[in-house]
């Protein structure tokens, strides 16, 4: 009985007798049925039509536990622009929520690229400091 196999890449033609080419085909079918069965079970349900035609397809909705968390950290946040004087929240703000530049922030508020740099690098220096000594610093 003649069988095809792959080595190297290359498929090859080759010649066995009905026993080896038995344990061959045992094998294949063996190895497609762990394929379909590790399919099924990769995220612990089971894999059907259903299942297929509507993975991913809903819109993402948070739930109550992710609301709660983005309230904590958004009052962490502001906690720390609350430290901030009204020049330097004004300034990165309009720097990180804007998208304005230094130059154009500057010209604004009628002073210099370089202070308003120096407004922006004390604010992160804030939020930085807060980071580094905060519990949960692996979550940020």
């Amino acid at each position: 009985m003649e069988i095809t196999i792959k080595i190297n890449g290359r498929m090859v033609s080759v010649e066995v007798n009905d026993e080896v080419a038995e344990c061959y085909d045992q094998g294949r079918r063996k190895a497609e049925n762990l394929y379909h069965e590790k399919r099924r079970h990769w995220d612990d349900r089971e894999f059907d039509e259903y299942t297929a035609a509507t993975e991913g397809l809903l819109p993402y909705q948070p739930t109550p536990e992710d609301i709660v968390c983005q309230r904590e950290t958004l009052a962490l946040l502001l906690s720390i622009l609350d430290t901030c004087t009204t020049i330097q929240r004004e300034r990165f703000l309009l720097y990180a929520l804007y998208g304005f530049g230094y130059t154009e922030i500057g010209m604004m508020q009628g002073c210099s690229r370089e202070s308003v740099y120096e407004s922006i690098q004390a604010v992160r220096r804030k939020f930085l400091k807060f980071f580094s000594n905060h519990p949960d610093n692996g979550l940020f």
